[in-house]
């Protein structure tokens, strides 16, 4: 079946183009071109005149609709990448937060399984356990433990869908880990530390090549007793090379931050992550005593801390247009293009060029998500567009 795209203005790596087109065929965009003549025995489908852009790819989500990831099961991966799919996140890569060895292991297993069936589905990202505990925030603590390499190497020796790993590059072993992970091809990740400009220039020299949720968890410029000292934040932006992450829900970072962000990292080294929990694009109540919900926020229950988003892709680039200024094709590349590279898909994903995965969605003005395609097909419960 042949699809054609008309009567929109599609972001392109070159640019916009009007009055073009795309053209799908067998889950792959098969042209995108600057005519919106149709195409003989293609299934024409008008966009009315809104953004035709590139799918979400959701490198750090935790859960949505109810499950989080760590459960390791069918329903949980299948529910969860559902619910960011509704909303644009075309590619998923399924976050661990800290859990014991074994469930690690059980959790490769299963991501492993259900990528040959579910498809949006790219590979695993792990946060911790190799984290900081002073600066473990909602991590749980009784899984926090310093790298042990016999550990970590079974477990990459024992998989293959592991495309990222955020830890504390300061805490013993962190370095070696760095080398090891970044050797096999796997995006090594600053999170949950307190690393200052020297420890922050080892990492880097190490193979950590990412900041998770930048500038949460992690300290800025700060003093001890009568001297002052660059935090993690400013060793990260004097490095170049590394790139960021940013929740950009409008609450864990304000407004005039995420302009900072965009400002000295650019779009080039800035993606936009949800860092979701399992509450994200869920209508249910909650039953865990240890969250809290509040001001379209999860916190931990005593609010000693933010406990991660209840955003989806959308929201990011909205907040980033609506709220802190950025034109869209910039918001749209820091959800898509950007995080597809840092995390190595986009050979695949994150542009609408010729070959790639046909995963598109279609904006309105208002940057409300209209429709979504997920190779080639239109995702049920997304086609308030097509009539």
């Amino acid at each position: 079946m042949l699809t054609q795209l008309i009567n929109g203005r599609i972001l392109t790596p070159q640019g916009w183009i009007t009055d073009g087109s795309v053209l799908i065929s067998n889950g792959k965009i098969l042209e995108v071109t600057n005519s919106d003549l149709a195409v003989i025995g293609a299934n024409v489908i008008d966009v009315k005149g809104m953004n035709i852009i590139p799918g979400f790819v959701g490198m750090h989500i935790h859960g949505g609709g109810g499950h989080d990831y760590t459960e390791c099961s069918f329903d949980a991966f299948n529910a969860a990448t559902k619910a960011h799919l509704l909303h644009g996140a075309t590619t998923v890569f399924p976050t661990l937060t800290s859990t014991s060895f074994d469930n690690i292991i059980k959790v490769a297993g299963l991501c492993e399984e259900m990528m040959k069936t579910n498809k949006v589905i790219q590979g695993l990202h792990i946060e911790g356990p190799y984290l900081n505990p002073k600066m473990a925030g909602s991590q749980w603590g009784e899984f926090l433990t310093e790298p042990n390499k016999d550990e970590y190497t079974q477990i990459i020796e024992s998989t293959s869908c592991i495309r990222r790993w955020d830890i504390s590059p300061e805490i013993s072993g962190g370095y070696d880990f760095g080398r090891y992970t970044s050797s096999n091809g796997i995006l090594t990740a600053i999170t949950h530390t307190e690393a200052e400009y020297e420890d922050i220039k080892k990492a880097f020299a190490a193979g950590f090549t990412h900041a998770a949720h930048f500038y949460n968890a992690m300290p800025g410029f700060h003093k001890r007793r009568e001297y002052k000292y660059e935090g993690t934040v400013e060793s990260v932006y004097l490095t170049d090379g590394m790139s960021v992450e940013v929740i950009a829900d409008g609450i864990h970072l304000p407004a005039t931050i995420l302009k900072l962000v965009y400002k000295l990292k650019g779009v080039e080294q800035t993606c936009l992550v949800t860092d979701a929990v399992k509450y994200a694009a869920f209508d249910g109540e909650i039953e865990d005593s240890r969250y809290i919900i509040e001001n379209d926020v999860c916190k931990l229950a005593d609010h000693s801390s933010l406990a991660g988003s209840l955003a989806t892709m959308d929201k990011l680039v909205k907040t980033m247009v609506n709220k802190a200024g950025i034109p869209l094709e910039d918001a749209v590349r820091m959800a898509s293009e950007t995080p597809a590279r840092v995390i190595g898909v986009e050979n695949t994903k994150g542009t609408l060029q010729k070959g790639k995965d046909a995963d598109i969605v279609i904006l309105d003005k208002d940057v409300n998500v209209r429709c979504v395609f997920s190779y080639g097909k239109i995702v049920e419960g997304t086609n308030t567009l097509i009539h």
